[in-house]
Order: C-alpha cells, then structure tokens, then sequence
C-alpha cells in the first residue's frame, strides 16, 4: 500500500489500560474473565495478542472497543476514559473512533463491496458524492477496486476480509481492532492480511490491536503479549 491524498488522514492513538477487571455473574458464582490488566498500547504499532480460547483477549478487545463495560478499571482513548462515556459517546466513539474486524468477516450479503464500505461513511453522515470517491479510493489501496460490484458470496475469504477491513477503515479510526482476523483463512490469505494490518500501522501510523492464536501475526507485529487466565504472561 501506497499513501494517497488525505485518504488517511488520523495516526493513532495512546490507549492506557490502569487495573482491567471483568466478572460474570453465573448460576454456579462468580467468573473472572480479565484479572486487573495494566498496559500502555504505543500508537502507530502493531500489538499482537496470543492466547488459547477464553484466556480473555476477545473480551479485552470488546472493552477497548466500547463494546462491553469493564468491572473495574478504567480505558484511557487519548486521555479520555471511556468507561465514563454516556451510550451516545459510545455509539460515537465506536462509529468515528474505532475500525473493527472480525473473524467472521460481518460483511452485509445484499450489499456490494462498495456499498459495504459506504455504510460507515453513511452513518456519519458523510456527503454521498465523497463517500462513494472514498470508498473507491479505499478499496483501490486495498487491491479490491475491481471487485467493488461484487457481493460478499462473490468474494473468497481472503477478498472478504480485504473488503471487511476497508470497512473498518471507512471513516478514518486512528484505533483498528482485528478479532481473529485471520481465523477463517488459509495459510497464504492468512499471511497477507497479517501484512495488511501490520502495514496499517507502520505505513500510515494506525494503532492496530490483533489478538489472535494464529502463530503468523507475532512476527509482523511491532509488540506480542501473550494472555493466559486473564492475564498477560510476564516476558
């Protein structure tokens, strides 16, 4: 990828995680998932975050993103605890803030890759005449352009995750945060979109948090924690 114009136009963002904490409440007591997690996360890296399922990194990605609510502990974006925002901030900030990808692509089928990447765009309300020029642009740095009146059925798992994160990129986040990104991928698709996301920080100064089990991401991260038990292992 090659920078063009103001395409990207946020670098990232410092997020400083002070005493983490999430418990679910069960029929047999109490569940810790994250056990008072303490990190500064450098903007303009790559983080990776390895762990075997329900060690906790999906859930401490979730909190990050505005998506659950932590127990205890508190996320600073930017100076900004966001575990003190209002639901409307936190629509805001998920929508403006935060570029999510997951593993399952959340691609919407009756939309064309175009359409897909517009919809941020369309929920913050942008001009229609330069969402479509954005979305275009985005999808060309991509490699995507040529598929861009193709539905989501019409793409392989690689060309769906491509598409997934100019999704994430459509309304310019400085923070992208990638579920298992490339859970659903072959070996080869797997590699390039580790390459892909890592890019994103190191080209375009992006902070970008990965977390993963796919033994492919830590070599082409700038950083790699490694969670276990709701904690991250001592290095």
């Amino acid at each position: 990828m090659t920078p063009t114009s103001d395409l990207f136009s946020s670098g990232g963002v410092q997020i400083q995680l002070k005493g983490l904490q999430k418990h679910y409440q069960t029929a047999a007591g109490e569940v810790s998932v994250l056990s008072g997690i303490d990190l500064s996360i450098e903007p303009g890296k790559a983080w990776a975050i390895m762990g075997r399922s329900g060690c906790g990194k999906t859930t401490l990605l979730n909190l990050i993103g505005g998506i659950d609510h932590p127990s205890a502990g508190t996320i600073h974006y930017d100076g900004q605890d966001i575990t003190r925002f209002s639901e409307r901030a936190l629509e805001e900030y998920r929508l403006s803030r935060v570029g999510f990808v997951f593993q399952l692509f959340n691609l919407i089928p009756s939309l064309t890759a175009l359409d897909n990447v517009m919809l941020p765009m369309v929920l913050a309300e942008i001009p229609e005449s330069k969402r479509r020029a954005r979305a275009l642009e985005l999808l060309e740095q991509m490699g995507m352009a040529a598929k861009a009146d193709k539905f989501p059925d019409q793409l392989s798992g690689g060309e769906q995750q491509r598409v997934a994160i100019t999704v994430a990129l459509a309304n310019d986040p400085p923070l992208i945060l990638a579920d298992e990104p490339t859970g659903n991928l072959d070996s080869k698709n797997a590699e390039g979109v580790a390459d892909l996301l890592c890019a994103l920080a190191r080209q375009y100064g992006k902070t970008v948090v990965i977390v993963s089990h796919d033994p492919h991401i830590p070599p082409k991260a700038d950083h790699t924690l490694v969670m276990e038990d709701g904690r991250f292992q001592a290095v």
